[in-house]
């Protein structure tokens, strides 16, 4: 409604949970997630600060009255309320189906914030009280249930897998690719049982769960038990509708479709409100979308369908016509590493439909395309192991294929010798995002400037695609295509899709990287005279500095680099607003003793420095001048301390718990493996800072998921868990490899933090390279685990030559008198004081002074008052 005008529309939405809408598809980012990061709203939620849009959080409605027109709703209070409307659209959803069985009231369910919100404490729970890994049955083996088995696997639960059908997502695979699947899941340490129905959810005494009963009398252990069979769309508000009908001698009305009865409803034969092809239901002025919605005497609960019902609905009470063109079945499971899809006439239902087979059952790859009897038109496909035609050819489905479809079959021979399938030019009426209904050529207008965005200025990136069309924003398997019909379209335009650095350097940051390391180029000088042109800039010149400090072992401010460095690697300290320094000596682990915590305090206070402790587990000291920096570092490192290279784009810190040291919970030594990890990567320059984390056990005290790489103790070894990322745009680390000893673990660091540094961009994050790989995670597992590019032992070896040529900077610097002249404020009065800086006291300690304050007293905390550096540079 909003995107087409609210002119003359007031909108109410009554929903009775207490969130903002959010998206049900992504709940398994809330199980794994750090609730407090994980953000699923639906839309910009400054929507529903438009004029004439009303939210109701938190009313449940309880009655509807056709004739009258009044939704009555309730609150959590049993305050009652009424809303009039002219319009009534029913998006009621569904519910989660529950099993008929003895003690399913001991089971639970996966269906909303609230429910993997208790999921997820229940499991931490369960491990604590337990002293063990919980064992968590899941029973359902289609897709709600296989991602609910792999969320509570991430949690640090073995997971088992329940299925009455013979092999798991039967409604969309058939047995070939349901065998795949099962081959494939299962190396991913999932138990499966398949083919046999529970009969009963088993407790003991004292009513805790204790395993599930099978009809073939089989027990199968397990702590926890979700149920994730299916929906049930939510139609009571329907039903009590008819009901009241009935009542009141309207049952004939009630049932019928003509829109002219009190109620006018219907229910479909599995539930739901029937609808037509308008999406309007047999009352006047109702309509129905989503999961609630029988159409063709189905509900289904999947989310593409639910959007084209909303637009359609949208544009009928508009006075547009359109209609709902029936559900749309295809699928993709959301589960790291295991790639698998399904659309169309999966099964090849149509009569003289051709199937084109390839299956390999040893590697867990099966690809299927169900053609016409003429092998032209498509009407259908399944992919498992190797997915990657997929989005492809679903935009295909009904038209005439450009090639062969044994050319699609990528996995095989036939498919191109294993390569891509066959390029293809999506027709402008193909839907390149179904979740939104989204064409591919609504993309092409948008980026043509042909009026499909306000403002009708041409979208040259995939951020302004999404925003100004919506594709790619709910489930996101769509952006690959749209990227490359993006750059498709800007080529065509004769835009050339630049992949240069800089204006100075026309090369990317990756192919800069490889020239630099193939011929062994040690200067700036050097560089630029082979690929660059002027005397560089802010972008290429640190780049350029990173890229050689990667590389080489050179101190980084000699030989004309520090005049490339940005000013905290000039400085080797990061500056602060008051134009003073901070100081962070390296505390791997986070673990010190207390003769250095000492030496710490001493600094702090002979300097006047400010101290606060990090959120990785350090000290840091602000409030220092320039020529003071070698004085303080002097101390610190005499004491046996060394540079945490806060200000750099390198290795900052490694977080730990305590671990099997002390915790009666841990089940690895994690401060040891963090200070391994912290003394092997110190001094790693990269394209944008590192940081690591390794947790005890499940409970993940320190946060690991949160960190560039993250380690986490299980009872057999280590879980690696790779591409996590704080920041304005935060992402959790995916799970690469699990239960590794500590030797494989260090090798998988190694290839991965190497390969990082050799392939990102300038400045990009792991989280952001990682998805921006083609084949993302599953491209680094291939690297890393597999090492599909036959370069694990050169990166291995690239790092071992980081890790024996590495000096701290700092030592480094006190070493040599021609190094210590670039710490001087003044360079012809090197000990004077810069008056214009003004500290002012604060909870016993000092900060920089407002303008305000700057007039009031000036404070003077230790032996010295931080000044501001008048000068800093190359040899000065």
């Amino acid at each position: 409604m909003a995107a087409r005008g609210l002119d003359g529309f007031e909108v109410t939405a009554i929903a009775e949970e207490a969130h903002l809408p959010y998206d049900r598809v992504a709940l398994s980012k809330a199980l794994t997630g750090d609730p407090a990061d994980v953000d699923l709203t639906l839309g910009d939620p400054t929507m529903w600060d438009l004029a004439g849009v009303t939210l109701r959080t938190g009313a449940r409605a309880v009655r509807i009255d056709t004739d009258a027109r009044i939704v009555y709703t309730e609150d959590g209070r049993g305050q009652t309320d009424r809303h009039a409307y002219d319009e009534l659209v029913l998006a009621t959803g569904s519910n989660a189906a529950r099993l008929p069985i003895p003690g399913a009231d001991k089971s639970y369910v996966y269906r909303t914030l609230e429910d993997v919100w208790f999921l997820r404490a229940e499991i931490g729970r369960l491990a604590e009280d337990l002293g063990r890994t919980p064992v968590v049955a899941v029973i359902g083996g289609g897709l709600l249930g296989i991602e609910a088995a792999a969320g509570a696997q991430s949690l640090g639960a073995e997971s088992i897998i329940i299925d009455g059908s013979p092999w798991p997502m039967n409604r969309q695979l058939d047995e070939g690719a349901g065998q795949a699947l099962t081959r494939l899941i299962g190396a991913k340490g999932f138990t499966i049982h398949g083919g046999v129905f529970p009969s009963e959810v088993q407790t003991d005494d004292a009513g805790r769960v204790t395993g599930v009963v099978m009809a073939d009398e089989r027990v199968i252990d397990a702590d926890l038990v979700v149920v994730a069979i299916g929906v049930r769309p939510r139609d009571e508000l329907i039903r009590a509708a008819v009901d009241a009908a009935a009542e009141t001698g309207n049952a004939g009305r009630a049932n019928s479709t003509d829109n002219s009865g009190s109620a006018g409803l219907e229910l479909g034969p599995r539930g739901g409100v029937v609808i037509d092809e308008a999406c309007a239901t047999g009352a006047p002025n109702v309509w129905a979308i989503g999961e609630v919605a029988s159409f063709g005497g189905m509900c289904l609960g999947l989310v593409a369908p639910a959007n084209t019902m909303a637009e359609i609905v949208a544009d009928r009470l508009h006075g547009g016509d359109a209609t709902f063109p029936g559900f749309d079945t295809a699928t993709k499971l959301k589960l790291s590493g295991v790639d698998v899809a399904s659309f169309g006439d999966a099964f090849a239902a149509e009569p003289g439909a051709l199937e084109i087979v390839y299956a390999d059952p040893a590697r867990g790859v099966y690809q299927k395309i169900v053609t016409t009897d003429d092998a032209r038109t498509l009407l259908g496909g399944i992919f498992v192991g190797d997915a990657s035609p997929y989005m492809a050819l679903r935009p295909l489905l009904g038209r005439e294929l450009p090639a062969e479809p044994g050319a699609f079959l990528t996995a095989s021979t036939a498919g191109a010798e294993g390569g891509e399938a066959p390029e293809t030019e999506l027709p402008d009426d193909a839907i390149l995002c179904s979740c939104n209904n989204v064409a591919a050529g609504t993309l092409r207008d948008a980026v043509n400037a042909c009026g499909t965005c306000e403002g009708k200025d041409p979208v040259q990136d995939v951020a302004g695609l999404k925003a100004c069309t919506r594709a790619g924003t709910q489930c996101g398997s769509c952006v690959p295509m749209i990227k490359k019909l993006l750059e498709a379209e800007l080529t065509k335009s004769g835009v050339t899709v630049s992949k240069a650095l800089c204006e100075h350097i026309s090369l990317s940051r990756q192919e800069l990287f490889d020239a630099i390391r193939v011929l062994q180029l040690t200067s700036f000088e050097d560089i630029m005279s082979r690929y660059g042109t002027g005397a560089g800039c802010d972008i290429c010149k640190p780049t350029i500095a990173s890229i050689l400090a990667s590389q080489t072992s050179a101190y980084v401010l000699d030989a004309g680099r520090g005049t490339l460095q940005d000013t905290n690697d000039r400085a080797l300290a990061n500056m602060q607003k008051d134009g003073t320094y901070s100081v962070v000596p390296r505390i791997p682990g986070g673990e010190i003793t207390p003769e250095k915590l000492g030496v710490i305090a001493a600094v702090a206070q002979k300097y006047g420095l400010y101290t606060k402790i990090t959120g990785g587990q350090r000290i840091d000291m602000f409030g220092a001048r320039l020529e003071q920096l070698p004085d303080i570092w002097a101390e610190l490192i005499a004491a046996g301390m060394e540079s945490g290279q806060a200000y750099g784009k390198s290795l900052r810190t490694v977080k730990s718990c305590v671990g099997s040291t002390w915790c009666r919970y841990g089940q690895q030594d994690s401060v040891g493996m963090a200070i391994q990890l912290e003394l092997r990567y110190r001094g790693l320059r990269s394209p944008h800072k590192l940081k690591l984390g390794v947790s005890g056990c499940a409970r993940e005290c320190a946060e690991a998921r949160g960190k560039d790489v993250g380690v986490i103790a299980t009872a057999d070894g280590w879980n690696l868990y790779v591409g996590g990322n704080g920041g304005a745009t935060p992402a959790h680390a995916q799970l690469l490899a699990k239960d590794l000893d500590d030797e494989t673990l260090i090798a998988y660091i190694d290839r991965y933090f190497m390969y990082y540094i050799r392939t990102a961009d300038r400045l990009q994050r792991t989280a952001r390279w990682q998805e921006e790989l083609d084949g993302g995670l599953e491209h680094v597992r291939q690297v890393v685990v597999e090492d599909s590019l036959g370069i694990a032992a050169e990166l291995e070896a690239a790092m071992a030559t980081h890790v024996e040529h590495y000096e701290d900077e700092w030592a480094a610097t006190l070493a040599d008198p021609e190094r210590l002249r670039r710490f001087r404020s003044f360079v012809n009065a090197p000990q004077e004081q810069d008056d214009s800086i003004v500290h002012v006291p604060e909870r016993d300690q000092i900060r920089p002074a407002t303008q305000a304050e700057r007039e009031g007293a000036r404070v003077s905390l230790g032996a010295s008052i931080p000044v501001r550096a008048a000068a800093l540079g190359e040899g000065v």
